[in-house]
Parts: C-alpha cells; sequence; structure tokens
C-alpha cells in the first residue's frame, strides 16, 4: 500500500454543492465497487464508471483509491465517535448493563450497513500516517472517558480501572469489527446480548457461566 501522505489526501476540497454533491457519488460509487469487486479489482475505472463520472473528474478529487479509501474509512470513523458521547453531560442510562448495551448497539450499527466494505477498509485499507494517527486519538478519547465512567459508578467491581477502561474500549470495537464483518450471517440480537453480558459481568463482578464436565 502507498504510504505518502500527499497521495492519500483528496486533490480537490468542493466550496459549492454541486462539487459536494460529485465527491459524494464518487464515495458511494467507490463503496459499492470495493464491497462488489475487493480492493484489488475495485479499479478507479470502475468507480468512475458507476459514479457516471468521468475518470479525469474522479482524479480531481482523489489522486488514487487509496485515497478513496482513506475517506471512506476517515467518514466510518468520524460516524462511530459521533454516535457515541465522550463528554460528561451525556445522558447514559444509570446501569452498567445499560452503559455497556448502548455502547455496543452504537458500535454495532455503525459497522454493520455494510459488512463487505468494511472487510476491506479493515484488511485491505492504506496505513496513512493521518489515519492511524485519528485512530488512535480516538481510542485515547474512548478509554479516557471510560475510565472516568467506571471510576465514579458504584456498581463497577473492578481492581484496575484504568485497565478496565482499555479492556471495554477495545473489546467493543475490536470484537464489533470482527464479528460483524466475518463471514457467516449473525444473529446481531444475540451477538449484542452476549457481548453485553460479558462485559457486565466483568465490571460488576457478577456470576462466572460454569463450564460442563466432560
Amino acid at each position: 500500500m502507498a504510504s505518502d501522505r500527499r497521495g492519500l489526501q483528496p486533490r480537490k476540497q468542493p466550496r459549492q454543492v454541486r462539487s459536494e454533491l460529485t465527491r459524494q457519488r464518487i464515495l458511494d460509487a467507490a463503496a459499492r465497487v470495493f464491497a462488489e469487486y475487493g480492493y484489488a479489482a475495485g479499479t478507479t475505472n470502475r468507480i468512475a464508471e458507476r459514479a457516471r463520472v468521468s475518470i479525469g473528474s474522479l482524479y480531481q478529487y482523489y489522486p488514487n483509491k487509496d485515497a478513496v479509501l482513506v475517506e471512506l474509512l476517515t467518514r466510518h470513523l468520524e460516524a462511530g465517535m459521533a454516535a457515541v458521547p465522550l463528554d460528561e453531560d451525556a445522558q447514559l442510562p444509570e446501569s452498567i448493563e445499560g452503559i455497556m448495551r448502548f455502547y455496543v448497539r452504537s458500535a454495532i450499527e455503525n459497522h454493520r450497513e455494510d459488512p463487505k466494505l468494511l472487510r476491506v477498509m479493515i484488511e485491505q485499507g492504506p496505513r496513512a500516517p493521518e489515519l492511524l494517527e485519528r485512530i488512535a486519538d480516538s481510542e485515547r478519547k474512548r478509554i479516557t472517558y471510560a475510565r472516568g465512567l467506571l471510576g465514579n459508578h458504584p456498581d463497577v467491581r473492578v481492581a484496575d480501572v484504568d485497565i478496565a477502561a482499555r479492556l471495554v474500549a477495545a473489546t467493543v470495537e475490536m470484537v464489533v469489527h470482527r464479528v460483524v464483518a466475518g463471514p457467516g450471517h449473525v444473529d446481531v440480537e444475540r451477538f449484542e446480548d452476549e457481548l453485553v453480558t460479558m462485559l457486565t459481568r466483568y465490571l460488576t463482578g457478577g456470576p462466572s457461566v460454569a463450564v460442563p464436565e466432560n
């Protein structure tokens, strides 16, 4: 994958409604093409054809398909951050189970629209430095907020709140990524219930599930 930062930046920042609509058409077309053909076969020619623009017009906005995918990844990340409040005034459920359900459900909703595209973004997305920094910054914010939330909640029974905050943030993000984007059908409601139960039991010291003897 190309790692030149200049080659992963959009070339043209739309200033008019028409230009913004054209860029959105390119991104929508790219999402469909990547999901249908995969990243290697998802060429800029196919994206331009699906978007009903000339290849020259596409290159006015993006220098290559790496830049297009970085834009899709960035928007996916921003949507995930917007769906989960990270400020102290956010209205969340009072119980730990309710809080975990809110975060798990928000993560699932942000990942279930197009699992094939999500798989392409996870497995084949360019590792641009600016994108990696954005992801790291998002993770830091989630951990910091989770640390304050868990540290002040009377039902939390973990030995180390800092480690717990890191585990919760990483578990929700990575497990939802892998399960929702993984192969095969997933019962989303059952998956949500199981993940919420796992996190709640860990945080509150609830009873563990007995493993049957052979």
